[in-house]
């Protein structure tokens, strides 16, 4: 019996054997065709990496009119593993060999996209569904861009004319589900996460599943409990604060569950309002399930507790049963504690911050002011603003109340292509998560936002991959303390604007 194995496990060798021989020997177009099927297979199992791999083997092998097929795989496997620059390249040569096609312009938009140019894959989109009135992928391009303005019944409407095109489409699925979640409409975002992990592939076992049902079960928890419940008349006020500056970061005092004031930091740059493990335990807060975070730092992506507030008063608003995340476990070897934080953008409010007065005002709708500079917003899990680096590179800053410096990616450093004169300064920089030993000042750039310019200007180099990868679009850098403290600083949601007005 074993003989017999080993006769059977040789002819399989030998099998494999010709069969590498003979791909090999075959056609260019032969080659290709076979490496296509083999990414069509990687792709179909959730194997992305190894499906870029294929299909670029398969594009490389293709004769000049077999490319599209190979180049799509390309651009949708890319776009899986965050390589953003490649899908942006491909995408731009499918566009271009047949820049009338809806489906190029669909994808194209998909790769501005990723590239943080929402403008433009909004224009693409729109483009598409001119031509192809039921794309779905043109829908739910639609259906992302304006759920980034904040227009979240139309952009429901987009997701629901894709799903209708396209039910198996388990992107379209998470794009409703995070819409529903925006409105604050838990149980049904949690059933289009379940459709969403039940057509991944290999939804037992894949990461992506496994988040996705802790987030399932942390949005199930809340029950009948209405999210960010508040009184009548709340969405029509306006509350003011005072806020004291401590090292360069806006700090408020809020109550957590009726208990005493404490200090939380104003910020932006997290999607969430975060206490620390101890005040958790303090105030008997029970984590309820883990999330994935990421931010600045060689942890990358981060591990952290999702939880249930009570309750949580910022001023005279007071709100009920509003999710948190625990600093749980905490970072260690760095040089401050954490501290507790909360955005008004997480809770749903526009926002005024006046570095003059040390006054934060918050509300659902905030009045038109005087303003000296006005720049487009777009707010996807966090808000950014376009800026232009050394006069031609277009890139997404991430408006960070909670920052200090203006900061740009290391991915946009290096496509900035300037020589390493040597000038670079190493720096010890930490952040949400932990220490980046690789950040370091770069001298020397020109940075623009709208009309306002910064010349010759050093900024301070991060590795900003992991959030990037989180986000779904590729971070240009990060304006803080040191942009936004020249002004009376208004970010405005329901407008989708950030206004500026100076101070000094």
């Amino acid at each position: 019996m074993r003989s017999a194995f080993r006769v059977a496990a040789a002819s399989a060798l030998v099998v494999a054997a010709c069969f590498v021989i003979r791909a090999d020997a075959t056609l260019p177009s032969a080659a290709s065709e076979i490496q296509l099927q083999l990414g069509d297979l990687l792709f179909s199992e959730g194997k992305f990496l190894d499906s870029l791999d294929a299909y670029r083997n398969a594009l490389k092998a293709a004769p000049p009119d077999a490319a599209r097929r190979p180049r799509v795989g390309v651009i949708a496997s890319a776009l899986r593993v965050a390589e953003f620059d490649l899908a942006r390249t491909e995408a731009e040569k499918l566009y271009h060999a047949d820049p009338k096609s809806p489906e190029s312009m669909s994808l194209y938009g998909d790769a501005l996209w990723s590239a943080g140019l929402f403008q433009e894959a909004e224009n693409e989109y729109r483009d598409a569904l001119a031509a192809a009135p039921d794309l779905a992928r043109g829908h739910h391009g639609m259906a992302r861009s304006l759920a980034a303005r904040s227009r979240l019944d139309e952009a429901m409407n987009e997701a629901q004319a894709a799903l209708r095109l396209s039910p198996r489409d388990l992107e379209i699925h998470h794009t409703v589900g995070t819409i529903y979640e925006r409105q604050h409409r838990y149980e049904e975002a949690a059933n289009a996460y379940s459709n969403y992990v039940n057509l991944l592939p290999n939804k037992d076992h894949s990461e992506k599943a496994d988040w996705s049902r802790q987030e399932i079960r942390f949005l199930r928890s809340f029950g009948q409990r209405v999210p960010f419940d508040s009184d009548p008349g709340t969405d029509d006020r306006l509350y003011t604060v005072d806020f004291r500056l401590v090292n360069d970061k806006v700090v408020v005092r809020a109550k957590i569950n009726d208990a005493s004031a404490q200090d939380f930091v104003v910020d932006t740059g997290s999607e969430n309002t975060v206490i620390t493990r101890g005040t958790a335990q303090r105030l008997g807060i029970v984590p309820i399930t883990y999330t994935l975070s990421a931010g600045v730092g060689r942890v990358g992506l981060r591990g952290l507790q999702l939880a249930r507030m009570d309750s949580l008063e910022l001023g005279s608003l007071k709100l009920r049963n509003v999710p948190c995340l625990i600093k749980n476990p905490p970072l260690r070897d760095i040089p401050s504690k954490e501290t507790e934080g909360l955005s008004p953008l997480a809770l749903g409010y526009s926002m005024v911050i006046d570095y003059k007065t040390h006054k934060l005002t918050f509300g659902k709708h905030l009045p038109e002011e005087p303003k000296d500079f006005e720049l487009p917003m777009r707010l996807h899990r966090l808000a950014t603003v376009r800026g232009t680096v050394d006069k031609s590179h277009l890139a997404n800053f991430v408006i960070d109340t909670g920052g200090e410096v203006i900061s740009i990616s290391s991915a946009t450093a290096t496509s900035l292509g300037k020589p390493d004169t040597g000038r670079r300064i190493a720096l010890k920089v930490y952040g949400t998560s932990g220490w980046d030993p690789d950040a370091f000042l770069m001298p020397g750039v020109d940075l623009a936002f709208d009309t306002i310019s910064y010349k010759n200007f050093p900024v301070v180099v991060l590795n900003l991959n992991a959030p990037s990868a989180l986000l779904g679009f590729q971070l240009g850098g990060i304006v803080g303390h040191k942009f936004l403290s020249k002004y009376r600083v208004g970010i405005d949601l329901e407008r989708s604007v950030l206004r500026l007005k100076n101070v000094t």
